[in-house]
């Protein structure tokens, strides 16, 4: 298990983390409400996307915990990804400027939070990969060339 996968699992939350992952689900969950009295597939959808990730976020599932570093990155990609499709499509009007605040506070919790509990994102890939190869590995060329 990779350094900073096994300090995420391995300790217990603090104070501030669980204040941190209390304001981060609040949030999702809020954006969530906003989007789900919108109506229409595509906001219940969006909705639906948030509550999971809040529930992927708590939940004691040794698997969910292994990987929350990737909830947390997703969650991100999520928000921001629901950011730029109302930028280019609306509609702008008072709530949706509330739920953009609340994505990007979101955003940014998740951040602090992702940094407090796993570090840098880009050594925490990068670490992810490299047990990845080491685990499933490459093959040889010479050892698949005879057969």
């Amino acid at each position: 298990m990779s350094n900073a996968i096994a300090r995420s699992t391995a300790r217990a939350l603090g104070p501030v983390d669980i204040a941190l992952r209390v304001g981060i689900v609040g949030l999702t969950l809020a954006t969530a409400y906003i989007h789900a009295t919108l109506g229409g597939l595509l906001f219940t959808l969006n909705a639906t996307g948030y509550v999971v990730a809040a529930i992927a976020l708590v939940i004691p599932l040794a698997l969910a915990v292994r990987f929350r570093w990737v909830v947390r990155l997703g969650l991100i990609g999520y928000a921001a990804t629901t950011i730029i499709g109302w930028a280019i499509q609306g509609p702008y009007f008072t709530t949706a400027y509330i739920a953009k605040a609340i994505e990007v506070t979101l955003i940014i919790l998740i951040a602090i939070d992702f940094a407090r509990m796993d570090g840098n994102p880009v050594k925490v890939i990068k670490s992810e990969l490299a047990e990845l190869s080491a685990r499933f590995g490459r093959r040889s060329a010479t050892g698949s060339a005879g057969a």
